[in-house]
């Protein structure tokens, strides 16, 4: 196996609208030196600041990550950071011209095709692994979230998600090599619930949304006239509910692919801990708020183990 870390042979670049901003922006994602890590350059700002993915500098978790350093954020980062952890990539500088990074089609796929498309480059540094020692464990009750991590030789997950409807119940994924994530999980889009529309709109969220970048659940009797009101939101002429109770002809690329985006979200969140880990984590209803929380978990006890060794 080759532990050194890696970069990309060359750079790539995407461009689309934020989710929640609705903001246009260009991105680049470069080739960086070894021991860089993942950082994001906001190229459109006094001075060009640059910001670590690192977890604690995580500033916002509505519908999404938003990391920030002083006048300097980026929202929407899961996608694009689940794509580079996903492909081993451990060294990259993403250039950015707008806050936000392009929800594209609303998973990581744009990501991991342009990866594969300019390939990897290895670097004379190892990869600096969080091995898990002990358990951990992390939990919402009154949410009914749970997430867990345990000693193991490699990365798995499993996620588990359980909604009361009857178009989406209980489903789960895994993912047992990263090397499956590419065709395993980078597929799997954002979802939400119709009835959830309207309230993030009126949030000042999901200024970006679109029935092309996100599965669009119907899960109660919605009356033409508020499927009206909500189409002029998207700024479409008319949504209809197809007979599987999906907005408009969204066709499922997984029968799990809402639980296989939230395997994704969980492993962009904690690429924030700047290093792959080996441990297998099981999570019960996943959020950003969450994995996040969790990641910080790992991070200390990763810490505490190198201090004692010490």
């Amino acid at each position: 196996m080759d532990n050194r870390q890696h970069t990309l042979a060359s750079s790539f670049h995407l461009s689309g609208v934020g989710l929640h901003t609705g903001t246009y922006a260009d991105i680049e994602i470069a080739p960086a030196q070894a021991g860089h890590g993942i950082q994001f350059q906001r190229i459109d700002l006094p001075q060009q600041p640059i910001i670590a993915a690192d977890v604690n500098l995580v500033s916002s978790l509505e519908r999404s990550t938003t990391i920030a350093q002083e006048q300097c954020k980026v929202i929407t980062v899961e996608h694009c950071l689940a794509g580079l952890m996903g492909m081993k990539v451990d060294n990259a500088l993403i250039k950015i011209n707008g806050p936000e990074v392009p929800i594209l089609d609303g998973s990581a796929k744009a990501f991991i095709d342009e990866i594969q498309k300019v390939g990897l480059c290895p670097q004379p540094i190892e990869r600096e692994f969080i091995e898990v020692q002990e358990e951990l464990f992390y939990e919402n009750k009154e949410k009914g979230i749970s997430l867990h991590i345990s000693p193991h030789h490699s990365f798995e997950i499993d996620v588990h998600i359980a909604y009361n409807t009857s178009i989406l119940s209980n489903q789960k994924a895994s993912l047992t090599k990263i090397e499956d994530f590419a065709s395993h999980i980078a597929p799997a889009r954002t979802f939400c619930f119709l009835h959830e529309l309207e309230m993030l709109f009126r949030s000042g969220l999901i200024k970006g949304g679109d029935i092309s970048n996100a599965v669009v659940f119907v899960d109660q009797k919605v009356e033409e006239q508020k499927l009206a009101e909500i189409a002029r939101l998207l700024h479409k002429p008319k949504l209809k509910v197809n007979d599987k109770g999906f907005l408009n002809n969204t066709t499922l690329r997984f029968d799990n692919e809402p639980a296989r985006h939230k395997l994704l979200d969980v492993i962009g969140d904690l690429a924030l801990l700047g290093k792959p880990i080996k441990g297998k984590v099981i999570a019960h209803r996943p959020g950003h708020a969450a994995n996040v929380t969790f990641a910080k978990l790992i991070q200390e006890a990763f810490v505490f183990s190198k201090e004692i060794k010490r």
